[in-house]
């Protein structure tokens, strides 16, 4: 789709823009799609946040020039789904069921190019023994030629956080560009599920994967104080809304969805509570009698409101077919190509649609859109409107 054919941003519209990216592994080439949908309209994000997958995506984004960023994410996304002799490319394009379970299993057997091998038979007769099936050291080396560390710290052009939990407290943290140099160690840190991946040393703590804890880093954003009126594309590679599975495998992806969408539900609901909240102590205040708003109490009351507007807006992976429970490792290069495409067109959509332009309609601090889900919605019920066509009579 065209810019040319998206709504102009007016002058008026002066939220900043966040793109915050979920964990889901293989899945995350629909966020890169997103991002390239995103990346010449006139809301390219200011400040990036990832975890897991999300994590190596908004590092790749943020550690090089505007003009380069699609470029270098297709160069992670094209090498570590690279082919080979095990997994020759798709002669169609598509890959049917049975080849995305080779493609996974593979995976598993292999590794991927540029990002984890699995651990040789030496390393499980060696002391100390090993924490992970895999290792990950290819992965700091393509991080290394893909992202300029120094552009990240620079800080000029956009802000990066990632998220990992502490593995000896047990504790989430971000590792924030605007209050820390990152390195490869902060990226490889936030993708480090065990027991797939091996924890990742910093400062003499070890971390893993932030996806234990949560799987979005929408909270942090919004909530990181002081804090600024925004635009949050949030991008999610699991869907919430399914069919009820017809088999095991069905039944397995369904359960994943499902744990995955619904900690991105509780933080975005639980976000648009509170904040909505906020601007109710703003409204309460107004209403107050100067004996009761000089109080210490009012005062306490006071410092909880919050004045700033917040649009999120949801682009959610949503495959028209099962793909399996395996499909956050299948690697596939045709199955990673077309949920890239999925990514850009879901983009594209979204941006022609741009809600978040319409003028509120009620006193509310958070406005949450889902285009694509509306769209869904919209065409089931005409579906269910459009009546069913007449038999009709045959003369013998």
């Amino acid at each position: 789709m065209s810019n040319r054919s998206l709504p102009r941003r007016p002058e008026s519209y002066d939220k900043r823009v966040a793109l915050v990216l979920q964990g889901g592994g293989a899945l995350g080439s629909y966020q890169a799609g997103v991002y390239e949908g995103l990346a010449t309209s006139e809301y390219p994000p200011e400040w990036l946040a990832g975890i897991s997958i999300g994590a190596i995506n908004a590092a790749i984004i943020a550690g090089n020039a505007p003009d380069k960023r699609v470029e270098r994410l297709r160069d992670f996304w094209e090498g570590i789904t690279a082919p080979t002799a095990w997994w020759p490319p798709s002669l169609s394009g598509q890959v049917s069921e049975l080849q995305r379970k080779f493609s996974a299993h593979a995976s598993v057997m292999l590794g991927q190019p540029g990002f984890f091998t699995p651990r040789g038979m030496a390393d499980w007769f060696s002391t100390p023994k090993p924490t992970s099936y895999y290792d990950t050291a290819a992965l700091k080396t393509t991080l290394e030629r893909l992202v300029d560390f120094d552009r990240i710290n620079d800080g000029r052009e956009v802000r990066l956080s990632v998220g990992a939990v502490n593995v000896r407290t047990g504790r989430f943290c971000y590792f924030d560009s605007a209050e820390i140099a990152i390195r490869p160690e902060h990226v490889m840190a936030s993708g480090a599920l065990p027991p797939g991946f091996p924890p990742v040393e910093i400062d003499g703590e070890l971390y893993w994967d932030g996806g234990i804890v949560s799987n979005t880093p929408l909270q942090y954003v919004l909530d990181y104080y002081p804090r600024r009126s925004r635009l949050c594309f949030q991008v999610d590679v699991f869907q919430g809304r399914g069919d009820a599975p017809t088999s095991i495998e069905t039944a397995n992806e369904r359960l994943t969805d499902i744990r995955y969408a619904s900690r991105t539900r509780i933080n975005t609901e639980a976000f648009q509570e509170k904040h909505n909240v906020r601007h109710a102590i703003n409204e309460l205040e107004k209403l107050l009698p100067p004996e009761i708003l000089n109080t210490e109490q009012a005062r306490r009351l006071h410092a909880y409101g919050c004045v700033t507007q917040m649009d999120i807006v949801q682009l959610i992976y949503r495959p028209h077919e099962p793909q399996g429970a395996t499909k956050d490792y299948e690697f596939s290069r045709a199955t990673m190509d077309a949920r890239w495409k999925v990514g850009v067109s879901d983009a594209g959509t979204t941006l022609q649609a741009a809600p978040w332009l319409a003028p509120k309609t009620a006193p509310q601090g958070v406005r949450v859109f889902d285009v694509m889900h509306d769209i869904l919605v919209g065409k089931r019920k005409r579906k269910a409107l459009t009546p069913a066509p007449v038999p009709q009579k045959t003369v013998a």
